[in-house]
């Protein structure tokens, strides 16, 4: 399987080459995307093939279930690079339906360390209860827990600390909620973008 992998990516490799000489070149000398994508791990929902961008376009943190925990250093470390020294414009959070994280944190049974990783996610549907029962079946719930998972994720990212440095700073930089449909290939804005603005309206700055 590996000999395979690998030939493949001789494949593109060459492939690109062929259409674009230069193409490996430009991408080694400098790195400037203008998106930070905050997504989920699932093999599926790979940030550049779902939204049309090519290598070096859009900057990436993967976890499962696209969780934004405020104390992830991982995440905190990506979030302070995209801002501070890739100088990005969009930050994306993107969820998917049919995600086997939300669908973890939704059964009854162990998972092991993700079970304490999925948290927020059980304390959200905990949250919304009244909300999500009025779905029609369990799927319909998690896939609606999906998107309130997206949504939160941007909050918790607006009001970090660093997102809200940068803002202080006047970089004109925002936040928005997307979710991916496994059945359809369609991102689908969730209509909860944030920036500096709506902060200064709340008088958070």
């Amino acid at each position: 399987m590996l000999e395979s992998l690998i030939e493949n990516n001789a494949r593109w490799s060459a492939e690109r080459r062929d259409a674009d000489p230069s193409y490996f070149s430009r991408l080694a000398e400098i790195q400037e995307p203008e998106f930070f994508w905050i997504g989920c791990s699932d093999s599926r929902v790979p940030a550049n093939v779902v939204a049309g961008l090519d290598p070096g376009e859009v900057f990436v943190h993967r976890n499962v279930a696209n969780v934004v925990h405020s104390s992830d250093l991982n995440f905190l470390s990506a979030l302070e690079f995209a801002l501070e020294a890739l100088k990005v414009r969009e930050i994306i959070v993107c969820g998917h339906y049919g995600c086997g994280g939300v669908r973890a944190a939704t059964e009854n049974m162990p998972h092991g360390l993700a079970d304490h990783w999925l948290e927020p996610i059980r304390r959200l549907a905990r949250a919304y209860a009244v909300d999500l029962a009025r779905c029609k079946d369990i799927e319909e719930q998690r896939d609606k827990l999906a998107e309130l998972n997206v949504i939160e994720g941007v909050r918790r990212v607006a009001e970090s600390p660093i997102m809200q440095r940068a803002w202080e700073r006047r970089m004109n930089v925002r936040v928005h909620g997307l979710i991916y449909g496994l059945k359809d290939g369609r991102l689908r804005d969730l209509d909860c973008s944030l920036g500096p603005g709506h902060f200064e309206r709340q008088g958070a700055l």
